[in-house]
């Protein structure tokens, strides 16, 4: 009465010993690399925004009150880049070109970015059991959220 089916159902499973299947580590590796590249974006926004010229002299502590350091930043960057490195195999991260416009604001909104993308950061490396990624994430972490308790009890 029915006509049997003559093609392969998609519901069932195909054996393709082709695609390439990465472990759980080298998943997080990936994951980790990719949340810390992030960190280092926004760790390069706020050392340009803490360096930035005005009238032709940087100014290293930042724009009047934002609390940015702009040498520590920088070391963290790099730090961070040699972190990305040691994950991807070597390969340093692209870097990109700060935007302007150092706003109260927009400096705000860049630490709570940057302490967010630390906390994902430092689950993955203690999910990873990665000692030196997951000291780096913890501290950009308490250093990005220093800003934003001094902006509470303001």
């Amino acid at each position: 009465m029915y006509e049997p089916i003559r093609t392969k159902s998609v519901h069932t499973m195909a054996a393709a010993p082709e695609i390439p299947h990465r472990s759980r580590e080298q998943e997080l590796d990936i994951r980790l690399a990719g949340q810390l590249t992030a960190l280092l974006t926004v760790t390069d926004e706020l050392h340009a925004l803490a360096t930035r010229t005005d009238g032709g002299a940087p100014q290293d502590a930042g724009p009047a009150g934002s609390g940015l350091d702009g040498a520590e930043l920088a070391a963290a960057a790099e730090r961070i880049a040699d972190q990305v490195a040691r994950l991807s195999g070597g390969h340093y991260p692209l870097r990109a070109e700060p935007t302007d416009g150092a706003t109260p604001a927009r400096i705000e909104a860049l630490q709570q970015r940057a302490h967010t993308l630390a906390g994902n950061a430092l689950a993955v490396a203690t999910t990873r059991d990665d000692a030196a990624a997951r000291e780096l994430a913890a501290e950009r972490m308490a250093a990005h959220a220093a800003p934003r308790r001094d902006l509470a009890t303001a």
